[in-house]
């Protein structure tokens, strides 16, 4: 009775001051993400810790911003795998580890404290699973989709990255597709998402478009726990013969023909009219008596 009353006293001091918890869980390989469940103001400071050791800081008003190493140097426990998510403060971890499990800590520091307790749990894969990766192969200006597999739900969240940018994400039945200058430039419209599966299309394929792409899915669970998970595709878009050249290289190559048609009939027609106007050489012969 003595032991139920101390439980109980503890989860209501917890309360009290703010503190909530909640249990995630992910395979080896995937990514995670920690919510705080609200987007940051230039009054409020956010730090994270895992067991009692800084990991990230993003100050109200961004004047400071540090993950891992930067936050801490010598501790290089993650090399480079934190996100922080500037406008609400939440951390990503990207291809997890099992020495990633423990207890994270998220502390909000205003005009008053919060405190969220994160128990995150990496479960191991075999290597196998761990390095799937799907692999397509077509040929330029062929069209290629990337297939998830999974099933879809409505309040899954959905973002699709090349190399380390992000090209597109769905929300529900809203979806976006290449937000930032880099993506609009490299793409240009070729980009097609399905908002049912979240699959994504790469029409009128370049061999610009060969690499690592992935999707990271987020589903909101009980408890307002999100977990993470990733699919990655390796594309391979080879040239067609006779491709090589660039319509722009063509084009270049159309106009130094024309130009040198020009050139030499210019030159024809003067030859032409030089022989014409030349006086013909005459032969004179003189007598003398």
């Amino acid at each position: 009775m003595k032991l139920l009353f101390i439980l109980i006293s503890l989860f209501l001091c917890l309360r009290v001051n703010g503190v909530s918890g909640a249990e995630v869980s992910v395979s080896e390989g995937d990514s995670v993400t920690l919510h705080t469940d609200s987007k940051t103001n230039q009054q409020e400071d956010i730090r994270w810790y895992f067991n009692d050791t800084r990991i990230a800081e993003i100050l109200g008003d961004l004047s400071f911003i540090c993950t891992d190493v930067q936050c801490n140097e010598g501790t290089e426990r993650y090399r480079d795998r934190l996100k922080l998510d500037h406008a609400t403060g939440s951390l990503t971890i990207t291809n997890t580890r099992t020495t990633d499990s423990g207890l994270y800590k998220l502390q909000i520091n205003s005009y008053s404290s919060r405190e969220k307790i994160f128990n995150v749990t990496v479960y191991g894969v075999s290597a196998d699973e761990l390095d799937e990766v799907k692999r397509k192969s077509v040929k330029e200006g062929e069209s290629v989709t990337l297939d998830p597999g999974v099933m879809k739900n409505t309040n899954d969240l959905m973002t699709w990255y090349f190399s380390d940018t992000l090209i597109a994400e769905i929300t529900g039945d809203q979806s976006q597709i290449c937000t930032d200058v880099q993506c609009k430039e490299r793409f240009r419209d070729r980009l097609k998402l399905d908002n049912k599966t979240g699959s994504l299309t790469i029409t009128n394929t370049k061999t610009t478009d060969s690499g690592d792409y992935q999707v990271l899915i987020t589903s909101s669970g009980i408890r307002r726990r999100s977990v993470s998970s990733i699919r990655r595709f390796s594309v391979t878009v080879t040239a067609v013969p006779g491709s090589g050249v660039s319509s722009a290289a063509v084009a270049g190559i159309c106009v130094a023909a024309v130009v040198l048609l020009v050139a030499a009939a210019v030159a024809a027609v003067i030859y032409y009219r030089h022989r014409i106007y030349t006086p013909a050489a005459r032969n004179v012969s003189i007598t003398y008596s």
